[in-house]
């Protein structure tokens, strides 16, 4: 008996522990950022500009403004995923190019050339930070510009259409908000209790007025495809859920021409202006 009220002891003792450790080292959970830059636009023969833009907090942000040769169709104001910055979305930049739209991507704080470390409420000045660079620097139309958010991306993405009026807005692969997720991922943790970042991508999407486009794959083995059409579900119209095919990491925009065809018809039809695939 005294031995296994010893074992009961070391294994609640052993479970605390984790608590402490989940709840303390939760950023070390969500975020994966990589200084290293390991791509250019050059490197594909695209013209592009360096940018370097403030946050309200006195942070630097490093991103890339890539223009198209003649008349942009529209401009993408890219939001990426918790790992890695800005050099490995080579894909999403060629296909924004040959689509015909000009592209600002950059990286949150902590990531790439980026200055600071990334927590939730920073990213989302970094949001307001290049939404601000783009409508007033760049003196481009609100309704010119689309947000298009992969993974944790779509979260600070559809935070931002709710607070500002976009042309339209995409979410690629994203969950409805982080401890829904985490509770799916550890089903043995009481994470809604833990969690000290929210990222409600469904609760922001009530509030946003913009045309709204969710892609997911029911073949994605971090984001279940649930959490994209729950987000479809409470997205105003005008609206389109396209499927895609292949893992998290695999199911992208790019991969497959088609797709690339259907996420230009939803934005240059929002846009006005008519869809284009440039070889």
């Amino acid at each position: 008996m005294r031995m296994l009220l010893k074992l009961v002891i070391f294994i609640a003792a052993g479970y605390a522990a984790l608590l402490l450790l989940v709840f303390f080292a939760q950023s070390h959970l969500i975020y994966f950022p990589q200084r290293n830059i390991t791509f250019t636009p050059n490197q594909e023969g695209l013209a592009y500009e360096s940018v370097t833009i403030a946050t309200a907090d006195k942070e630097t942000l490093h991103g890339w403004f890539v223009p198209t040769p003649s008349a942009a169709k529209g401009t993408i104001l890219f939001f990426h995923g918790n790992a890695g910055n800005i050099s490995h979305r080579r894909d999403y930049l060629l296909t924004f190019y040959r689509l015909g739209y000009n592209t600002f991507i950059f990286d949150y704080r902590g990531y790439g050339k980026s200055s600071g470390s990334p927590s939730e409420a920073g990213t989302y000045q970094d949001a307001s930070a290049a939404w601000q660079y783009l409508t007033e620097i760049k003196a481009i139309p609100p309704s010119r510009i689309v947000l298009f958010g992969e993974s944790l991306g779509g979260a600070v993405a559809a935070w931002l259409a709710a607070k500002q009026k976009p042309g339209a807005l995409v979410l690629a692969s994203v969950f409805i908000s982080v401890s829904d997720l985490a509770a799916e991922l550890y089903p043995f943790l009481p994470v809604r209790l833990l969690s000290r970042f929210q990222y409600n991508t469904i609760d922001y999407l009530q509030s946003v007025t913009c045309p709204v486009l969710v892609t997911h794959s029911p073949q994605d083995e971090i984001v279940p495809f649930w959490h994209g059409r729950a987000l479809f579900q409470v997205a105003a119209e005008p609206k389109l859920f396209l499927t895609l095919q292949g893992g998290h990491n695999e199911g992208f925009i790019f991969s497959r021409k088609e797709w690339a065809m259907a996420l230009d018809d939803f934005i240059s039809t929002r846009l006005g202006e008519p869809g284009r695939l440039s070889q």
